[in-house]
């Protein structure tokens, strides 16, 4: 069985658990913060009194977590990182929102991750399994799945939701209340203004769709058989002649029973706030590389 962390004795325990791990002398951990065994806190470090740190949890140095903020077992942050401080969004009035990380989630150099709000979800909320590599910001209300990576210099606007195995390319900028689905890839340097459905790979200053996640979809185990027929279900949704609403019950018919072809279709028949990414590359093709 794991660690209880929602009992009110944790706090109590844990504090008696803090040598088991490691703090520098130059960190402050605030009365309250609940640290479990084997938590490193380095040099320079601050927490807050409504934090809670799961076993083995380490923040390397000169980071921030403040708010009503849990990270999970394992988590590791690196320097001049914030987790938990208030929005950015001048709505926020000083609420009692939180943030939550998921195990063995790795956070680089100076990446910025935001409270929820009381006019979204009230959480920000990262699986488990992510990397969030160099200054990447997760703004306010985001849900990130398990096992998604963001690149360097990626932005989230807040209330973006990004399904599990994601990956987000460099420099990447979604909008905010986009979602992205399960196993879909951005292309660095790409703009995201709708949602990008699962499997799906897009690319562009304004991203278009340029195919399947296909490196994604071999590197999950399907065999040949079961990657023609996402293929086939992609082209006849996205690439085919007609009214889009017609293709998509057309390929629901013939390939409905795959079952990431289902994931496709359930995304598409419940669209978010800001619509659906349907506008192919000019030579729409598989992510073969």
């Amino acid at each position: 069985m794991g660690r209880d962390y929602s009992s009110a004795s944790f706090a109590t325990e844990a504090c008696l658990m803090m040598s088991v791990g490691h703090v520098h002398p130059s960190a402050i951990v605030a009365d309250g913060a609940a640290v479990g065994a084997g938590v490193r806190i380095g040099p320079f470090c601050t927490v807050g009194p409504d934090v809670v740190l799961e076993d083995g949890v380490e923040l390397i140095s000169h980071v921030a977590v403040e708010g009503r903020t849990r990270l999970g077992a394992g988590v590791k942050i690196f320097p001049f990182s914030t987790v938990g401080l208030a929005p950015q969004d001048l709505k926020y009035k000083g609420e009692d929102t939180e943030t939550v990380i998921g195990a063995r989630t790795q956070i680089r150099e100076h990446c910025s991750i935001h409270r929820g709000t009381v006019t979204g979800s009230g959480v920000t909320r990262i699986g488990a399994d992510c990397l969030l590599m160099a200054v990447v910001h997760v703004a306010h209300d985001c849900d990130i799945g398990d096992g998604v990576i963001i690149s360097n210099n990626v932005v989230l606007g807040g209330h973006v939701e990004i399904g599990a195995r994601a990956v987000l390319g460099g420099a990447a900028a979604v909008l905010q209340f986009v979602r992205i689905g399960t196993g879909a890839m951005v292309g660095g340097v790409s703009g995201v203004p709708s949602d990008v459905t699962p499997y799906t790979f897009v690319f562009g200053t304004r991203a278009r769709l340029v195919g399947l996640n296909m490196v994604g979809l071999k590197r999950r185990g399907l065999e040949k058989g079961q990657l023609h027929t996402i293929r086939a279900a992609y082209r006849h949704i996205f690439c085919a002649p007609g009214v889009f609403k017609e293709r998509v019950a057309e390929a629901e018919a013939r390939y409905g029973g795959d079952p990431f072809v289902q994931e496709m279709l359930a995304f598409i028949a419940n669209p978010g706030r800001q619509g659906l990414l349907t506008t192919t590359a000019d030579a729409a093709d598989d992510n073969e590389g």
